[in-house]
């Protein structure tokens, strides 16, 4: 009856409004709802809207309460004291916050602070940028102090990572989760890979150390791991808890939960075949609920903890739909506060009743919005691999759409390479969008996506111009024996891997596509391994470096894999998308590809964003990304 419902629901906002589709315009008008918690007196739930200005190339926020049983939201102007801060200690007498710290010498000044107009930097080692940003010298540190009264902070804060060369939180993209106060308030807990210069770059091995206020002295509580161990939390009954992968270098294993239980460090979720995404404590410490891909989704899981007992551990999936879960905000009694959206719907904020097992939406942040257009339809299709394997394979038809009629359809490739494809709201790589264009889109879950088992997500490893290439020809040959497909007008696009993935396609696709879209991909497996920044990355998905004659696994990657070496067979157009501050995917994978195409005469267009990283993040940067992708569609398809 729910699946019923909501395909009704569907249907009707398909028809209140057929003339209107999703536009590159429309599309940045939407608000972007993240949840901030519950608030204090467990009847609201709080939460943040960010709406971007295109006029002002910046977004603006506000802050919004909604009662946790569903109704009207209210804007607040500050939500300080609303919501509890997980950066006070439990005694209320002091605050965690981190800042940058200078701690080395890199600058020409530096080391000469006679010549203060000098612009130069000095290396001995790797790890001199990451993502976006060169190592100037500073690092990211943990601190606590006084909690500030009538805005004056009362105790000068204190730098517990005094002196050292490491980051805490985690560049690029740790925060706040990478720090935590202990039960009692005696310690502080945080992420760090203790690691700098060329051995940073090659290991992903962070661990949880604890430093105690008293003694001031630091401990490593996970030594013997060699992998990621992050997101510390504890239960409500003071049992550290966090997520650990197990080989060092390998940023996309096993995600498991593991509880430390009287000494003993229990793996809650070793026995299930999938990876846990994030977590969240059960108010009665009896239950660890999860959210994980499955499928083509993300859903709510839930994992028993046992302690000692002989008590079986048992995971569950709690949710179901075609759907993502993305965050757990908190409970209520009998709901779990989170928040979903789906292909053809912005993130909002849900109650999800887990003895009912029903919904309720709690922001309706663009709900107007959608009302006055029509939607897309998204259908699962499975497909036959080429060595027997049964493949997920998203299709989203245009709004409106007639199957009598033919369309131009996109062969998405996903990035990552392990990456989820799921049923994710992007507002770049948004398949509303695409397909309110009038284009069809076909994507598929190919080999290195979680959700599918570890066998699965971990087959694209060393392995990235083998059967995962032949996974994406086998979803858009099957898709395209139906008769609304226009088989002579047929592209493929994506980013990052996804790039990479477009590159080589055109090489072997042998005349399949008759336009590619490559953004930030990877073109040059060597100058890729001489340039980008975490080099354990490539280490472990091309089996090591190009020079080592004597490895088998490398040199296949550099010989067989390696856009470079079928360019001989390519005569599409390209449009080569590429961010000034791509330290992940430097800049020269897409001059190199780019100048290939322009040298071999074949009509192709680079779109260059000094200011941009891996990602388009400005809104004008953003919306021009937008209107240059179909403009070529268009000229191209």
């Amino acid at each position: 009856m729910k699946k019923l419902l909501f395909i009704i629901i569907g249907s009707m906002s398909i028809s209140a409004s057929a003339q209107q589709v999703l536009t590159p315009e429309t599309l940045w008008k939407l608000g972007r709802v993240s949840a901030l918690g519950i608030s204090k007196d467990g009847k609201s739930v709080v939460y943040k809207v960010s709406i971007p200005s295109i006029k002002e190339n910046k977004s603006n926020f506000k802050f919004y309460t909604v009662p946790v049983a569903g109704g009207v939201a209210t804007e607040v102007a500050d939500v300080k004291d609303i919501v509890n801060d997980k950066n006070i200690s439990p005694d209320g007498l002091w605050m965690l916050s981190s800042q940058e710290v200078k701690v080395e010498k890199v600058l020409g000044k530096d080391y000469y602070p006679e010549l203060d107009k000098s612009n130069v930097q000095r290396y001995d080692a790797l790890d001199y940028r990451h993502w976006d940003t060169w190592n100037d010298g500073t690092h990211n540190h943990v601190f606590y102090g006084g909690v500030p009264k009538d805005n004056v902070r009362l105790a000068q804060p204190i730098d517990i990572m005094q002196g050292e060369l490491y980051d805490s939180p985690q560049k690029p993209h740790g925060g706040e989760e990478d720090y935590i106060w202990s039960p009692s308030g005696k310690s502080i807990i945080y992420v760090c890979k203790k690691k700098s210069g060329t051995a940073y770059a090659v290991s992903t091995n962070t661990d949880l150390y604890e430093y105690d206020l008293e003694t001031k002295t630091t401990k490593n509580l996970t030594e013997s791991n060699l992998g990621y161990d992050t997101n510390p939390a504890f239960s409500p009954q003071g049992h550290l808890t966090w997520l650990q992968m197990k080989r060092d270098g390998y940023e996309a294993d096993k995600n498991d939960i593991i509880v430390r239980f009287k000494g003993i460090d229990m793996n809650l979720t070793a026995n299930w075949d999938n990876s846990v995404d994030s977590f969240m404590w059960s108010p009665d410490g009896k239950k660890i609920y999860f959210t994980a891909a499955v499928d083509g989704t993300k859903q709510l899981f839930e994992v028993n903890f046992p302690g000692l007992t002989k008590i079986a551990i048992i995971v569950k999936q709690i949710t179901n739909g075609d759907f993502d879960v993305n965050d757990i905000v908190g409970f209520t009694k009998e709901t779990i506060i989170l928040t979903r959206n789906d292909m053809n719907h912005a993130q909002e904020i849900f109650s999800f009743n887990t003895k009912k097992k029903t919904w309720l939406q709690l922001s309706h942040t663009n709900d107007d919005f959608y009302t006055t257009i029509a939607l897309p339809k998204y259908e699962r299709r499975y497909v036959t691999t080429t060595d027997g394997k049964k493949m997920l394979v998203w299709v989203i038809l245009p709004p409106n759409f007639d199957k009598n009629k033919k369309y131009p359809t996109l062969l998405y490739c996903q990035g990552g390479p392990q990456s989820p494809l799921t049923q994710f709201y992007s507002f770049r790589w948004n398949f509303s969008l695409m397909a309110s264009q009038g284009y069809i889109i076909v994507a598929p879950n190919r080999r290195g996506m979680y959700g599918h088992g570890q066998e699965w997500n971990e087959q694209i490893s060393k392995d990235w111009g083998g059967q995962v290439m032949q996974d994406y020809l086998a979803a858009i040959d099957d898709v395209s024996k139906e008769n609304y497909v226009d088989k002579s007008r047929l592209g493929a696009v994506g980013a990052s891997y996804g790039g990479y993935s477009v590159f080589y396609l055109a090489g072997i696709h042998n005349k399949r596509f008759k336009t590619f879209i490559s953004h930030c991909g990877v073109y040059n497996l060597q100058s890729m391994y001489g340039t980008t920044e975490e080099v354990f990355f490539n280490n472990w998905d091309h089996g090591g470096a190009y020079w080592e004659k004597d490895n088998a696994v490398a040199q296949k990657t550099y010989t067989q894999f390696n856009p470079i070496n079928f360019v001989n067979n390519w005569d599409t157009p390209i449009l080569i998308i590429q961010g000034g501050k791509d330290y992940r995917v430097p800049i020269g994978q897409g001059q190199e590809a780019f100048q290939t195409a322009q040298l071999k005469g074949i009509k192709s267009r680079f779109l260059y964003f000094p200011e941009e990283n891996h990602w388009v993040l400005k809104p004008q940067n953003a919306l021009v990304w937008q209107r240059e992708f179909f403009k070529w569609l268009k000229e191209t398809l």
